[in-house]
């Protein structure tokens, strides 16, 4: 046995070895530094953050969040922590039972599923009270009181000259504006260690006192959506502030049964005036210039809190060695027009999954900003966040979120027993803690079910250690178990069948009619695959019952020569289809997923001219375009991958700060700049078995691409 142990890790140690051409170094100073992000108007689309990756601030264009209500319907000025969730009193005293609902799929009777019961009162109010509760928590508005010469407050359109730059090697937003001529310079940082941002304010209004340094404290919305400024229902919080020595102030913070505390240190002596509940300013005494670091903390701080000067060296140590380590690319030999803009969404998106998408959990779709979905995370969305790490050299960043499957765990386990399965079935839309929430679509899906083999597969290929293979065989192994129970046996054609009662990642299907989604047959049997090849490596026999289903999964359906986008749906592409939106799910089947000797390739082709022809390409999602570039560079179809990353739609828009924009309701995108990544990692390092260089990239001459420290995806 620990001789097989031995040569597996050998293996795989030279498979993953072997995924880093060889090829002078990247000037990694100017590659990311010819990116820094430059804003020159009020634009509330053009909001920058700064954030260490469990903790995020959000500014506007005077480099704090001096304008919150201007912003609201942009990229919100949000300020944000993993730790950070509230729960609003449950005086109805709901319980999570009443949002269930028995269903009888496949011969599996009184199957419970949490959705939303819209026909009855009573339960659908339960539901919605789980789906909101616990919700992500806006932690507080830092911004400027600035002052005219009247008397009165400067608006956003008093802000004249803006010349604000994020600099991405330091972490650093710089921003420069006027007042009726005076000016203001203000430099902002958060810190690489705590939860904290540091500024210092320069201008000659301070000697005037026309500065103030504001807190504003809003109470969560419980919606949708939370950007941080409902002020109202002052009777539901209470904050709480005393002073300190050596010029610091506590806040504390009471939300119900949740409470957290904002820790101020100031550079001078300082005034402190509340204007109203859960609104104060502080006056600095100072002559032109002042300092502040402010500390958020999920219990009473203990710790001296760092001055500017250190935050300062946190973060340009933090960010230096985070872009010196792992992946680059660099385009800057390119001819072809579009290169520029293809570095820069490659090097921001770095930028912001690592200030946004890189603790110790699993992140929403709208990382650190804002609230969507009541701030929780989507596990289908998971790989979408992470996968990009290990492929960029950077494994470390998903091994501190994967442990969210260790905590879950028991959830998932009563989850597939409460439906009748073996095994552990995911949560989808989900909490820190790995509690389950209610949905009408989301209870069905299953494509996330696979994530936590794919991406325990990409630890191993970084570190194939026998640490890692025993750390993570509980998950997969049970994992397994219950991909092969849910697989329902057809007798009659011998085979096994995803459905009846799922909702594929295309998300525009009926659960009580759908079966054999193609992306979730694919997954399946690789996926299980995975977990068999884990066992040999352990020394450990394969499960019989695992083989079956692999041996047995139901081929993808197709029809004249293409694949449908499910075996319920023959009429996939007719002109009166309804399922030409969304997700063009069919081609993930062959995407981040291998060929494995399921999917033909002639078939795979023909599909995907299909379509790229009749989709309704207006009707898809950020990460939908690095999708589609994954399955044209496995096709060897380089000038359709590029095709796909620069499709000319809404939701393929990447802001001036590198943010995915979808719609006026998610104003950024997280999955899109991570899908990005993973898309271009591939484009460049290949994936098992290819031969080709740059697989991904035309090779008419235009796109002379050079990368180092990249690895291949399976």
């Amino acid at each position: 046995m620990k001789t097989n142990i031995v040569l597996a890790i050998v293996l795989s140690a030279f498979q993953w070895s072997q995924t880093v051409y060889s090829q002078d170094k990247i000037d990694r100073y100017a590659l990311v530094n010819r990116h820094n992000v430059n804003i020159k108007t009020v634009d509330t689309l053009g909001s920058l953050n700064v954030g260490n990756g469990k903790f995020s601030f959000t500014v506007d264009a005077t480099g704090l969040q001096s304008f919150p209500e201007h912003y609201q319907n942009g990229v919100p000025l949000g300020t944000q922590s993993e730790w950070g969730w509230h729960t609003s009193p449950n005086i109805e005293n709901f319980k999570f039972e009443e949002a269930l609902k028995a269903y009888d799929f496949n011969g599996n009777p009184n199957a419970l599923y949490a959705i939303q019961d819209r026909e009855n009162e009573r339960n659908n109010s339960a539901s919605d009270y789980f789906r909101s509760n616990p919700h992500r928590l806006q932690l507080g508005n830092i911004g400027l009181t600035i002052l005219k010469a009247d008397g009165s407050e400067a608006q956003p359109h008093d802000l004249q000259n803006i010349d604000q730059t994020l600099h991405l090697w330091t972490g650093q937003i710089e921003s420069k504006f006027e007042v009726e001529g005076s000016p203001i310079k203000v430099l902002t940082y958060a810190n690489a260690e705590t939860d904290a941002i540091s500024v210092k304010i320069e201008s000659p209004l301070l000697a005037e006192k026309r500065i103030q340094l504001k807190f504003r404290f809003p109470y969560p919305t419980g919606e949708f959506s939370d950007k941080g400024t409902n002020y109202t229902t002052h009777e539901k919080h209470s904050t709480t502030v005393n002073s300190n020595p050596g010029n610091e102030l506590l806040f504390t913070r009471t939300l119900d049964n949740d409470r957290y505390y904002v820790l101020v240190k100031l550079s001078n002596q300082s005034s402190l005036t509340k204007v109203a509940d859960h609104y104060f300013r502080i006056t600095p005494s100072t002559s032109t210039s002042f300092e502040a670091t402010v500390s958020f903390n999920e219990n009473e701080p203990k710790h001296p809190i760092p001055n500017f000067k250190t935050v300062t060296a946190n973060s340009n140590k933090m960010w230096k060695d985070f872009w010196m380590s792992g992946g680059a690319v660099d385009f800057s030999d390119c001819t072809d027009e579009r290169a520029f803009e293809l570095e820069r969404r490659v090097v921001l998106s770095q930028y912001l999954t690592r200030s946004q998408c890189a603790g110790n959990y699993p992140v929403q779709e709208t990382g650190l900003t804002y609230n969507s979905w009541f701030g929780k995370p989507h596990m289908e969305m998971y790989w979408w966040h992470t996968a990009h790490y290990p492929l960029w050299g950077r494994t470390g960043y998903l091994e501190k979120s994967i442990g969210w499957y260790f905590t879950a765990f028991e959830g998932a386990k009563k989850l597939a027993q409460r439906q009748g399965y073996e095994g552990v079935r995911w949560q989808k839309m989900t909490d820190n803690e790995g509690g389950e929430t209610s949905s009408n679509v989301g209870s069905f899906l299953i494509w996330q079910q696979p994530h936590v083999i794919y991406l325990a597969e990409l630890i191993y290929r970084d570190n194939p250690t026998e640490e890692n293979l025993n750390k993570y065989q509980n998950l997969i192994f049970e994992t397994a178990n219950f991909m092969a129970s849910y697989a329902n046996y057809d007798a009659e054609n011998d085979r096994y069948i995803l459905g009846k009662g799922v909702i594929p990642a295309q998300e525009c299907f009926d659960k009580l009619e759908t079966y054999n989604p193609p992306l979730e047959l694919s997954y399946w049997k690789w996926a299980l695959e995975r977990a068999q090849e884990w066992k040999k490596r352990l020394g450990m026999d394969t499960n019989p019952k695992w083989q079956k289903v692999i041996d047995k999964i139901s081929p993808m359906a197709e029809q004249n020569g293409v694949y449908l986008a499910a075996e319920s749906v023959p009429n996939s592409y007719s002109p009166t289809s309804k399922h030409t939106i969304d997700h063009p799910a069919v081609l993930g089947a062959m995407s981040f997923l291998p060929q494995n000797d399921y999917v033909d390739i002639p078939t795979m082709n023909r599909t995907f001219d299909i379509v790229d022809k009749i989709w309704n390409w207006d009707h898809t999602w950020g990460w939908d375009f690095p999708l589609e570039a994954m399955t044209a560079t496995r096709l060897n179809r380089p000038e359709d991958a590029i095709k796909a990353l620069f499709r000319d739609e809404v939701t393929n828009t990447y802001l001036p700060s590198g943010h995915n924009y979808q719609t006026p309701r998610l104003t950024l995108y997280l999955p899109g700049n991570g899908g990005y990544l993973a898309a271009v990692a591939m484009m460049c390092a290949g994936f098992d078995g290819n031969t080709i260089k740059n697989p991904g990239f035309p090779k008419d001459g235009t796109w002379n691409v050079k990368w180092e420290g990249l690895h291949k995806m399976p």
